[in-house]
């Protein structure tokens, strides 16, 4: 049988001919890295056989090294690079004077324990045949910081020569940069022995121990990279355990690992046997998931770990519901005869293989730990930040906000093209350490099928591995042959105690195949035939662990095929219990009457009393001793507690007070964003900064005694994983207010497939229920096409089924009463709140101090500033342009033309409108006035809602359809603002 194409940088590349093993004696020459090799310039350089001595006054090629000639020969520590020029150095000094080299040279190079020695020379030469040139000292120093190179090597580069591929029919060809003889070792070396500083436990070794421990850790079926991380300590605890021998499981572990093997064979077997044709993205080639899955979470047990998350892909998900969540049987197959209306109260639904679900892992020993996957849509890696999201929210319930016990895992599983493809990993991975974000590290393994849908990596990547990413954050990645179990759990313990020590994310790369096509209806050999050739001919992984098992004589045919039988029974029974239930009725209505339509929400008291407002408000300079507020900052906080006596609370103000009160009344606050905590228009300042000792100050978390915590984050320069996160904390935190601000409403647009698939539709599909808030600044101000629209018109396109609240409010007052309703209301749902820019400092746009002590959020702002009776002219409108067609009217001297704002746009106030339009003559004309373009905007939707309620056609002020949402000239801006405005009142 040929061998397969061997994964390389551009993926699965031409035949590759086999022969040299990792670091195996050879004639080949030094071979020069492949081109794009992963590894830094400094592991390069550390890692080349550089035999040539530099010019003196040279820097050193690896650092560490040249700290080495003042504070002695640390030439085996894990940093060492083939520096040999550096011991010509301190040879040529010890030997004109031995004192002016350092006392640890000269141990070096006359201690017995040095390697070849002239005082053990002889001895090693008589008991390990050590070559007669080993005499000299300079020689054999040479020698010893080759083989430090050597080892080094390894850790570095180790990983492109291990045996990963469980579709490989030969050994892995070796590296040339692992070779002994780029080192100027040969086979002369092999019995010496060297001092090797504790590497693999050991003092010293012969260079074939060497060679023994480095080909088992680095060039077996596990692959390990870890040497870009910058933490010393964190690459040498990989190394202590990475280097280490592995022993083999114990009879309990093995019968676990066949158990879940079996359980997993036998589950995609019957499910492609009894449904024939449907889809189901078998896990089949990669069964060794569940064995990872299982590992992790019995390692969860008695570890510091309550609990545990998984994001899921596609492939395999069936399986691990059923198999590691404990998702009945029964309920996987009701889904599959399409009988999920018995198990759903309401909605739509989903595909069976986006669902998510609760429940609890159980390991054959009795230890039991609540698990759940989240569901989620065919957008496959968005929901990385979701399930992040709920594991902050569940952490912060369990071990208080930012406590840092970690006591939920994450883990995310991923499939390698998407982590490779999808820029939506790479934001994730960034989040996991900053303040607002961090979930104490997560667990990510990618099911590496080497395929994509029908792309070979050659396409779908430009790297040697799908993982390339994860090296950004200096994550640990392990390779893992899938064909391996014994392995794959020793990494998944390996991986969960990095986790556990350090707090950071850690990589599993589980290198496996895909038996069948995408979605087991199409043939993959069409476009992959050779590698389906192989494929076809493998056997399963239980059936290979199985046998190896037998041949191993650590169990016998009995005992593999017993449990498997047993599985099967278990199967079949569920799967007749479910063919004998009575037939379905018919299908639930889905669409509107599937959610019953709110129409106008009830009733939520959401005034405060003036003893709370001024309590809030004064806390805004209530700073601690010795606190500098800055120059700039400190006259806004006065005026902010002067505004309740001036009746002129502003916007900020008035959201200052919304969340304030919100506190007061233990309902926690979370807030985050691009530059949130200032605000980017300089309107917030949630977060204080001492001008002299940089130190932060959050004026609402000192409301006193009793109240919640108000938890401001600046979040890093992302939409769409940023928005996912929030959406993911608040379905497991109701109790809570979560907001989510855009820096510019329109780069909402960077999370449109957040807000597509779970914001506007996941209580359809799942039954999910998240309150998650959304501020986006909107308004055409002249700022440019990319600064002035928050899409008001894709929302509004998504809004059916009261799926979501969509408001524009222009008074400060409503604004806080809106908020303050989305935090006490029962119904949760999210809100979509378009905010303002330059109406933040407008004079005629704020609030007096009544208005936050009584009333409530007015979906309709009623036109008080003219007689009704006179009126001929009605004019809706939502948002910042009403101020313009104020002004204008009130310039003009207009009395005839009333001006109605519409502050919720879905919602749809009916009866509110319906009541407003009825103070007016009935022949009164009705116009639509927006800033926004004919095409964009509000117009679509309220068109027909409108002209419902008004009886009566409804006229439109607007821009005409334009493929930008601005002009980029402020100039030209202001005169169609100008011509609109006037256009209005025509």
């Amino acid at each position: 049988m040929s061998r397969p194409p061997r994964r390389t940088r551009t993926g699965l590349a031409s035949e590759v001919p086999h022969g040299q093993r990792c670091a195996a004696p050879s004639d080949s020459r030094r071979g020069r890295s492949p081109a794009g090799s992963d590894a830094p310039d400094d592991e390069a350089l550390a890692t080349t056989p550089s035999i040539g001595r530099p010019e003196r006054g040279k820097k050193a090629i690896h650092p560490v090294a040249s700290t080495s000639s003042a504070e002695g020969p640390a030439l085996h520590g894990p940093e060492f690079g083939l520096n040999e020029w550096l011991v010509d150095e301190q040879y040529e000094r010890y030997l004109h004077d031995p004192g002016s080299v350092d006392e640890k040279w000269r141990d070096f190079f006359v201690s017995p324990a040095s390697p070849a020695s002239p005082a053990s020379a002889a001895g090693r030469r008589e008991h390990a045949g050590a070559p007669a040139s080993d005499a000299n000292p300079r020689e054999a120093a040479i020698k010893a910081v080759r083989v430090a190179a050597l080892i080094h090597a390894h850790r570095v580069r180790g990983h492109l020569a291990a045996d990963t591929d469980p579709l490989s029919a030969a050994p892995v060809a070796g590296h040339p940069e692992l070779d002994i003889t780029a080192f100027g070792l040969g086979e002369e070396d092999l019995e010496a022995e060297f001092v090797v500083d504790g590497f693999a436990g050991r003092s010293t070794m012969t260079l074939r121990g060497v060679l023994d421990v480095l080909r088992a850790a680095y060039c077996g079926t596990v692959g390990a990279e870890y040497m870009h991380i910058q933490a010393f300590e964190e690459r040498r605890w990989v190394q202590e355990r990475i280097e280490a021998p592995s022993r083999r499981l114990d009879r309990a572990d093995q019968l676990q690992v066949l158990y879940r093997l079996g359980a997993a064979e036998a589950f995609e077997t019957f499910l492609q046997t009894k449904y024939v044709g449907q889809k189901r993205y078998s896990l089949e080639g990669g069964e060794s998931a569940i064995v990872l899955l299982d590992a992790l979470l019995r390692r969860c047990i008695g570890h510091g770990v309550g609990e545990a998350v998984i994001g899921m892909a596609h492939r395999g998900r069936l399986n691990v519901l059923a198999n590691i969540v404990g998702k009945s049987y029964r309920d996987v197959f009701h889904e599959f005869e399409d009988a999920a209306d018995i198990l759903s109260a309401q909605g739509s639904g989903d595909v069976k293989y986006h669902l998510g679900a609760e429940g609890t892992y159980r390991a054959l020993d009795g230890g039991a730990i609540p698990v759940s996957v989240v569901a989620n849509p065919s957008h496959l890696e968005i929901v990385g930040p979701v399930a992040e999201g709920v594991v902050r929210a569940k952490q912060d319930l369990a071990d208080g906000e930012g406590g840092g016990a970690f006591s939920v895992l994450p883990v995310v599983v991923h499939g390698d093209a998407a982590f490779a493809g999808q820029g939506v990993v790479a934001e994730t991975l960034n989040m996991s350490q900053l303040p607002g974000y961090r979930t104490g590290g997560t667990v990510h393994v990618v099911i590496d099928n080497q395929l994509g849908f029908t792309t070979a990596p050659a396409s779908g990547r430009s790297g040697t591995y799908a993982t390339a990413v994860a090296r950004t954050v200096e994550a640990p990645v392990f390779h893992v042959n899938a064909d391996d179990p014994e392995a794959v759990v020793r990494i998944a313990r390996l991986a969960f105690d990095y986790r556990q020590t350090f707090h950071k994310d850690v990589v599993i790369d589980l290198v496996c195949y895909r038996r069948h096509g995408h979605s087991e209806v199409d043939d993959p050999s069409i476009t992959q035939p050779a590698m389906y050739d192989r494929i076809d001919a493998r056997p399963s992984v239980r059936k290979l662990y199985a046998q190896s098992l037998v041949d191993r004589g650590d169990l016998d045919e009995r005992q593999v095929e017993g449990a498997l039988r047993d599985y099967r029974e278990r199967l079949d029974r569920a799967f007749t219990e479910t063919r004998a239930l009575p037939v379905p009725g018919p299908r639930k209505p889905v669409g509107a009457a599937a959610v019953p339509r709110e129409g106008t929400p009830p009733p939520v008291p959401t005034s405060v009393t003036e003893a709370t407002a001024r309590h809030v408000i004064a806390s805004q300079t209530a700073q601690p001793p010795d606190f500098t507020v800055h120059p700039r900052v400190l006259p806004q906080l006065r005026r902010r507690t002067a505004m309740p006596d001036a009746g002129t609370i502003d916007w900020a103000t008035a959201e200052t007070l919304a969340i304030g009160s919100l506190l007061m009344e233990g309902v926690p606050v979370r807030l985050s964003g691009q530059d949130s905590r200032r605000g980017t228009f300089g309107q917030r300042h949630a977060v204080l900064t001492d001008r002299r000792t940089g130190a932060e100050h959050t004026p609402l978390n000192g409301l006193g005694p009793g109240a919640a915590g108000f938890s401001p984050y600046d979040s890093m320069l992302s939409e769409m994983a940023a928005l996912a996160f929030e959406y993911g904390y608040s379905l497991e935190r109701p109790d809570a207010l979560v907001l989510w601000e855009a820096q510019f409403g329109d780069f909402a647009n960077g999370a449109q497939s957040v807000v597509d698939e779970y914001i506007a539709s996941s209580e359809q599909k799942w039954g999910e229920r998240s309150g998650v808030t959304l501020l986006l600044p909107h308004g055409l101000e002249g700022q440019g096409p990319d600064h002035s629209s928050g899409r008001i018109e894709r929302f509004l396109q998504l809004c059916a089924q009261d799926n979501m609240t969509v408001a524009v409010p222009t008074l400060p007052a409503n604004y806080f009463h809106l908020l303050r309703r989305q935090a006490l209301g029962e119904r949760r749902r999210p809100l979509v709140v378009f905010t303002p820019k330059s109406m933040l400092r407008l004079k005629e746009a704020t609030s007096g101090l009544a208005d936050f002590t009584t009333g409530s959020f007015r979906p309709v702002l009623s036109d008080g500033a003219v007689d009704a009776t006179g009126v001929r002219r009605v004019l809706l409108c939502s948002g910042k342009v009403f101020y313009d067609l104020d002004a204008y009217r009130r310039n003009s001297g207009s009395r005839d033309t009333a001006i109605v704002r519409l502050e919720r746009l879905y919602p749809f106030p009916d009866e509110e409108l319906r009541a407003e339009l009825a103070r007016f003559p009935a022949g009164a004309e009705v116009r639509w006035v927006q800033e926004e373009a004919e095409n964009q905007g509000a117009w679509s939707f309220v068109r027909h809602q409108v002209e419902h309620v008004a009886d009566r056609p409804l006229g439109r002020i607007s821009r005409p359809s334009a493929s930008a949402p601005a002009v980029g000239s402020a100039r030209r801006h202001a005169a169609e603002q100008r011509e609109l405005v006037d256009a209005a009142f025509r």
